[in-house]
């Protein structure tokens, strides 16, 4: 973004220049988006309007400063949004308020129903983790050949990935309609079961990772952070077939509140940036090593063949599982967490070789976590209202609370580490990687071991 200075001279001495102000560095397009967005709010606001309590109506008009705001911010979100609106509209004008339609019309049955966008966001995630690590191990060639190659697949990994963020933003806006064709005492907005919260995960953590990606001006790092998406979308596809998850299920009575568009949302964007952190840390620790020959050294890669390989035996424990009996899935699973470590410990040379420099591993290790901590800090105390309204208390240590305590003081720690010790390097990436493994038990673990008043979200 090219921004307007102007030099003035005074006494021939002193240089004063004067940067151009927020509102006159925008453009054309800016106020088009503007104008685009404050006018779908305000026709949803009249049209909808008598469907909605005075905290919705508060949060959407919100919500247009807010999207304006993060258009301007970073320009490629003008584009996403404006695409996802015009998609979703005709996914939602398709039916013609029939859900049955879902089957009967092309673009609905193959593309624009939720179940479609959210099948092609995950096809779309696995292809752009593909492509990103294609670039990764890119042969080298003559002068700069093999890094153009890699460059290119990288690239590929890239827009792939947008197209995935943009399927999964029309598969959820599509999916909150459906919703309210099945009943209006059934709809809500779908961020309230474990299917539609991490379809939320998918698109939150690849859409920060590419804003890093912008900034950073690297590619490098999606090949691991795309990991984790493919992760997450692997347990959406299992969780499909044991569970039947994306089907549309009424609301119970404690999240029939105005609370869980607040609080769902601003908590996923923590869980996305502590999984993008600790991602770059793994990239981090395995640069450290890439030259290291004693096996024993090589921890990090060791740790997470062993953790892979433990997944399917604690998923079979559920009872989901059991009565499935999906012993396909995990053996492919299986088979790509193998080929995967190997090729972290083969290829480690290489990959260390296209990362970039370790400060940057570092600083986006840094500002992923004090972005997570900010919004998880923000959902923690918007838990606490929503719990006073629905339990009568603010806090009343169930399992989950008691480990989203225990998450908020593991990266408090780290942060106060950071800025008052100077934390760096391999102490601070093992510290991002142990923490991956306490936010993960925190949100899945919790659900499948332990009960309690969020007992509604298990496995």
């Amino acid at each position: 973004m090219t921004h307007t200075t102007t030099t003035l001279s005074a006494g021939g001495d002193t240089t004063l220049s004067l940067e151009a102000g927020y509102f006159s560095r925008r453009n054309a397009l800016d106020w088009v988006f503007a104008v685009l967005v404050t006018a779908g709010c305000l026709y949803a606001l009249f049209r909808y309007s008598a469907h909605m309590d005075v905290y919705e109506k508060g949060i959407l008009i919100g919500t247009i400063p807010s999207v304006i705001a993060m258009g301007w911010f970073w320009r490629p979100l003008q584009a996403l949004t404006v695409l996802v609106a015009a998609f979703s509209l005709m996914g939602i004008g398709a039916y013609q308020g029939d859900l049955a339609r879902a089957e009967q019309v092309f673009w609905l049955k193959y593309f624009l129903s939720s179940q479609s966008a959210i099948l092609w966001m995950s096809v779309l995630f696995f292809m752009s983790t593909i492509f990103y690590w294609l670039g990764m191990f890119a042969p080298a060639g003559k002068s700069d050949e093999g890094s153009a190659r890699g460059g290119t697949m990288e690239l590929l990994g890239s827009r792939i990935a947008w197209v995935a963020i943009g399927m999964a933003l029309i598969g959820t806006m599509v999916r909150w309609y459906e919703s309210y064709l099945m009943g209006p005492d059934i709809g809500h907005i779908p961020v309230s079961n474990l299917y539609e919260v991490f379809v939320l995960f998918c698109w939150m953590t690849a859409a920060f990772y590419l804003y890093f990606e912008a900034q950073y001006k690297t590619r490098a790092m999606g090949a691991f952070v795309m990991l984790v998406v493919s992760a997450a979308v692997g347990f959406l596809l299992w969780y499909t077939v044991v569970r039947e998850a994306h089907e549309i299920q009424p609301l119970v009575p404690a999240l029939k509140s105005w609370w869980m568009k607040l609080h769902v949302p601003a908590n996923f964007v923590g869980y996305g940036m502590f999984a993008l952190a600790a991602m770059v840390s793994l990239a981090y620790l395995i640069k450290q090593q890439a030259t290291e020959t004693r096996w024993y050294r090589l921890t990090p890669l060791w740790l997470l063949g062993v953790v892979l390989c433990f997944v399917p035996i604690v998923f079979r424990k559920s009872p989901a599982e059991a009565a499935a009996g999906s012993s396909n899935y995990w053996a492919v699973y299986l088979l790509v967490s193998g080929l995967i470590t190997a090729g972290l410990l083969l290829g480690r040379k290489r990959i260390a070789d296209r990362l970039p420099s370790f400060e940057v591993l570092d600083d986006v290790m840094y500002k992923s976590i004090a972005v997570g901590f900010a919004f998880f800090t923000i959902a923690t105390v918007l838990g606490a209202l929503w719990a006073a309204e629905a339990w009568g208390g603010y806090w009343s240590w169930d399992p989950k609370e008691t480990w989203a305590l225990i998450v908020w003081l593991n990266y408090a720690a780290w942060l106060h580490m950071r800025l008052m010790k100077g934390l760096r390097g391999t102490v601070a990436a093992w510290w991002a990687l142990v923490g991956l493994a306490v936010t993960t038990f925190a949100f899945l673990g919790v659900n499948m071991f332990l009960s309690g008043l969020h007992s509604y979200g298990t496995l």
